[in-house]
């Protein structure tokens, strides 16, 4: 790492404090290690050599964060209920909120084994056949997410569907207006303004009442080590709660890239991968039908539904270049939002006028 990860290494994990909370939790152990995982963008992820248990840790970002971002009790709270369901989440391990040990919440669990496509696919699921079962496995595991019981496992109070849908307009709304109480100085973005009075003027009253995992997409899934396609495991549950499933459908096809599609700007790239535009994998049109046919819920609305993700996209991209003007980051990607956000607001405005149809 460089002098820079170092310290900010060190600001996320005391190793000798995780050190000595892991063997009271688990036991005496021959081999420690800890990396920093730098694939995601939210809440920071660390792997754990704890002996002969390869582990992970999630915890949030160091300094101020917006409020109810980052929260991982919740997130371990919604993976442990769902331990014996037909939901695939990784296995539990333990939860801590004592901020001794490596200076905020954090929890365990065990680490998967398999593959997450992020830039390009594995080399095992390059015909037209594994393409399409990988956009397949991404709805039928959404639809089992949304089929939950969550009463029988214990989460019915875990969140509040009646008018999840306007909320989330809102809450979204509050937290780009802290991002911009301090990236303002730097360049405003007064599309997202449009765009969020169109979203108010928009939300549906009525919708379905579901467990929704808040930031379901293709990199927030794990497909197993062979062939054909099959996810292992569910990842990054830290939004989930009771409300909206057309919101989680929205939000992955947000990420969901279509051969009629204007490439992503360079800016967003990263958030953006376009390798399912490639023969053999479902179109947008194609996920949302096999969606319907198992759910039997009807994607009404869906220029607000698919316009909400963007701005949701848009209000991230905002908190991140905000921690990245204050110094809580080391993410490559956090100071390309300064252009990356202005790009997202663009698009959610060519939805809403029709011109970057489903």
């Amino acid at each position: 790492m460089t002098e820079g990860s170092d310290e900010y290494f060190d600001r996320i994990v005391d190793e000798d404090a995780l050190a000595s909370y892991l063997e009271a939790q688990l036991g005496a152990a021959d081999e420690f290690e800890v990396e920093h995982h730098q694939e995601g963008h939210s809440n920071e992820t660390l792997f754990v050599t704890w002996g002969s248990d390869e582990l992970v840790i999630r915890r949030p970002p160091p300094g101020e964060t917006a409020e109810k971002a980052h929260d991982v009790l919740r997130e371990y709270t919604v993976i442990d209920a769902l331990q014996d369901t037909d939901v695939r989440v990784p296995v539990t391990v333990a939860a801590c909120d004592d901020h001794d040990v490596i200076g905020s919440d954090f929890y365990v669990m065990e680490r998967a084994e398999g593959s997450v496509l992020r830039g390009a696919e594995p080399d095992r699921f390059g015909s037209p056949d594994a393409r399409r079962q990988v956009g397949e496995q991404l709805i039928d595991r959404l639809a089992e997410i949304h089929q939950v019981d969550y009463e029988a496992i214990g989460l019915d109070e875990f969140g509040y569907p009646e008018g999840f849908t306007q909320r989330q307009v809102k809450r979204w709304s509050e937290q780009l207006t802290w991002a911009f109480s301090v990236t303002a100085e730097e360049r405003e973005v007064p599309v997202l303004y449009d765009v969020m009075e169109w979203l108010q003027e928009n939300a549906p009253e009525d919708h379905p009442h579901t467990l929704v995992h808040g930031d379901y997409k293709l990199d927030n899934v794990m497909y197993g080590p062979g062939t054909p396609p099959e996810i292992v495991s569910i990842f990054d549950w830290e939004m989930a709660t009771l409300g909206d499933p057309l919101t989680d459908l929205g939000w992955l096809l947000s990420y969901w890239w279509d051969e009629k599609d204007p490439d992503p700007p360079a800016s967003t790239s990263s958030l953006s991968a376009t390798f399912m535009t490639q023969d053999g994998y479902l179109t947008r049109q194609e996920l949302v039908e096999r969606y319907e046919e198992r759910t039997g819920i009807e994607f009404e609305h869906e220029r607000f539904y698919r316009t909400l993700a963007v701005y949701k996209l848009a209000g991230l991209g905002e908190m991140f270049f905000r921690r990245h003007l204050e110094g809580n980051s080391d993410d490559p990607l956090y100071p390309k939002m300064r252009e990356g956000v202005p790009a997202l607001a663009d698009r959610a405005q060519r939805i809403i006028d029709g011109e970057e149809p489903l």
